[in-house]
């Protein structure tokens, strides 16, 4: 009984310091946001505001919607051509037989676990010989290629998981390889196919080293640099806008892991097949 008490308040002591942990950066960075200047604790508390907000959604100089739209049309693009050529590759890969098979799935393994710093001077010169630089094509490309492995990965071992037998089934009456993958495998494995894509949208909306390199201005800037270089616009550190506008582009990840952290969570640990 003692034994069972300890672990109970030990289990509950665990739970509350990582809510602390995960939680308290967060909780600091809205009352910062709500706060008329960010050492109002040092000189006098002010009371709450939402100037910061209000300035960040209708100041055009500041350009955040810009940012915001940008990193929408970039990371959902991004989720959505990396998820369909990622169920193509894996649905090719856990479905043939081939010489080199393991090499190549491991290959592109190790490709993704390159720094970034280590291509992107590379990366700058051919977006640059295309036009691309400060363009949505310029990222999305990128983004693609960088999380395509990520993509592979996770749709393979589902994959892996569905019964030939369907795919035999299909292709008896008379459907393609493309018709079986999307009307028999992609049906089944939708819970793993819609975490893989909310998984890319959160990947490519938080990027950022990219996103510095091969934007110049708001027409093609994401949210996460847009916010970064508050400070060379204004020649200060405005933290109250800093803050508001990191809280806002907080909200569509937060909302995402909210509402489909079921379909995420089970995408990634269970199984395609019910028992």
């Amino acid at each position: 009984m003692i034994q069972e008490r300890s672990k109970n308040i030990m289990l509950s002591l665990g739970t509350l310091f990582v809510l602390g942990f995960c939680l308290t950066p967060f909780v600091w960075m809205v009352i910062i946001s709500l706060s008329k200047r960010p050492d109002f604790l040092i000189r006098d508390i002010s009371p709450f505001t939402l100037a910061n907000y209000i300035d960040i959604l209708s100041l055009e100089n500041l350009h955040f919607l810009d940012y915001l739209k940008n990193s929408v049309v970039v990371a959902g693009g991004t989720a959505i051509v990396s998820g369909v050529i990622g169920a193509l590759a894996a649905y090719a890969v856990s479905r043939i037989s081939f010489p080199g098979k393991i090499a190549l799935i491991f290959g592109v393994l190790g490709l993704s676990m390159f720094p970034q710093i280590c291509i992107v001077g590379y990366l700058y010169k051919f977006m640059s010989s295309l036009g691309w630089i400060n363009t949505h094509s310029g990222l999305i490309l990128p983004y693609i290629s960088w999380s395509l492995p990520l993509a592979l990965w996770i749709l393979m071992s589902y994959f892996s998981q569905i019964p030939r037998e369907l795919d035999k089934a299909a292709h008896i009456d008379g459907a393609t390889r493309l018709q079986i993958l999307f009307k028999v495998i992609l049906p089944i494995a939708l819970p793993g196919f819609l975490s893989t894509i909310l998984l890319l949208f959160m990947f490519s909306f938080n990027e950022f080293l990219f996103a510095l390199m091969l934007t110049t201005d708001f027409r093609a800037r994401t949210v996460p640099v847009g916010i970064a270089l508050f400070q060379g616009l204004h020649g200060e550190l405005p933290w109250g806008y800093i803050m508001a506008a990191s809280v806002i582009s907080s909200i569509p990840v937060i909302l995402i892991a909210l509402f489909f952290q079921r379909h995420i969570i089970q995408g990634l640990t269970h199984g395609a097949v019910k028992e």
